[in-house]
């Protein structure tokens, strides 16, 4: 009997789940290594290669004799540290476990049954998941042929249903990112009613003299929502904290909606250890080495003939259509695990420099079958 088969002498259930539970589709995280005794590189889910930063890792590890006792719910040392990197006060950040959840907490605050939610597809896995579940329709705007998000179309595709809309920059899965002006450009043709959130869970990998001016469209516009993560470049991915930058009276509704305790000790200490100076410091010369790891991927793959999107993450997309399980499937018999989206790409993070060039030699390989 397999783990999901009910036992023979088990109920019947007859609970009635919402009915917008039917179609959800179900996250799916990035692809473990198989246990068959061959040794794979995971590049699949855009966690960092680098191991904790010694001085949040002593963060971490001196809130374990205090793990009896509730965190701070309301993240106060957390929240003003935050609200002053940001210039905002500190009950304008809003904190969660992962800026997943925070985007959570903002479809909840903004999105009722029937609500419309607009956004790029392709693009983050979970903004189906986090409309459907709350009742909302999602209004996917398809992709440019470059990648990037067709910023008209997404103006035009707002009604008077849209209650949010979401951008990813730079774009997850495919890379490409957007300028201060065409943002800008975009929110003159958003209703202010309409709130738009900038989702930059991998602004630190963008080149820092050409990356979003998101503090000043903050500034300007009271619809715009910032949300940010430390999962990636801080690497704590498995400890789960993320926040927004709202304006208040939505950073009001998201105090409201939020699950309560859901930023925890651990994960709080090791997000005030990352805004010390000395560890930003240490961040700042990773984010530069995969910048730089990034570009020499780029290239070397540009060279063996590959047309990718420009990507400004931490990860290159291979947009290979009908042949996307198939190069995720010669990948992993070569010993790298990458993300498979469907018949549309491959996604690949920027791992270390050992599975950056077992990319490269794949990828060459199979231009070369």
């Amino acid at each position: 009997m397999s783990e999901t088969s009910p036992r023979p002498d088990a109920p019947v259930e007859t609970i009635r789940l919402r009915p917008a539970l039917e179609d959800l589709p179900v996250y799916v995280p990035g692809k473990p290594p198989a246990d068959d005794g061959i040794r794979r590189l995971k590049v699949s889910s855009n966690e960092s290669s680098f191991p904790p930063v010694p001085a949040v890792r002593e963060a971490v590890i001196a809130t374990l004799d205090e793990m009896h006792l509730y965190p701070d719910a309301a993240g106060i040392a957390l929240r003003e540290a935050l609200g002053e990197n940001h210039g905002v006060e500190p009950a304008q950040i809003a904190l969660s476990n992962g800026s997943v959840s925070v985007t959570a907490d903002l479809v909840r605050a903004l999105v009722g049954e029937g609500d419309e939610v607009v956004y790029a597809w392709r693009s983050f896995e979970a903004y189906p998941l986090l409309v459907g579940a709350q009742g909302g329709t999602s209004v996917q705007v398809p992709l440019t042929a470059d990648a990037e998000h067709d910023l008209d179309a997404m103006a035009a595709a707002i009604t008077e249903r849209t209650r949010l809309v979401l951008l990813c920059t730079p774009n997850n899965p495919t890379g490409p990112s957007l300028s201060t002006a065409q943002v800008e450009a975009f929110l003159a043709q958003v209703p202010e009613h309409v709130v738009v959130a900038i989702d930059e869970a991998y602004r630190e990998f963008h080149d820092p003299a050409t990356v979003l001016g998101t503090a000043g469209i903050f500034r300007r516009h009271a619809n715009v929502v910032l949300l940010r993560t430390f999962s990636k470049l801080q690497g704590l991915a498995g400890l789960r904290l993320g926040y927004a930058v709202a304006h208040p009276r939505l950073a009001a509704a998201l105090g409201q909606v939020a699950i309560p305790f859901s930023a925890s000790r651990p994960a709080q200490a090791a997000a005030l250890a990352c805004l010390e100076p000395t560890v930003a410091e240490e961040l700042e010369r990773r984010a530069e080495w995969v910048r730089t790891e990034r570009s020499r991927v780029q290239q070397a793959l540009a060279a063996q003939g590959w047309e990718l999107p420009a990507s400004h993450g931490n990860f290159v997309y291979f947009p290979l259509g009908e042949d996307t399980p198939a190069f995720a499937e010669f990948a992993d018999a070569r010993g790298l695990v990458m993300r498979a989206y469907g018949t549309e790409g491959v996604r690949a993070t920027i791992a270390g420099q050992e599975a950056n060039d077992l990319l490269i030699e794949i990828a060459a390989a199979w231009r070369s079958r």
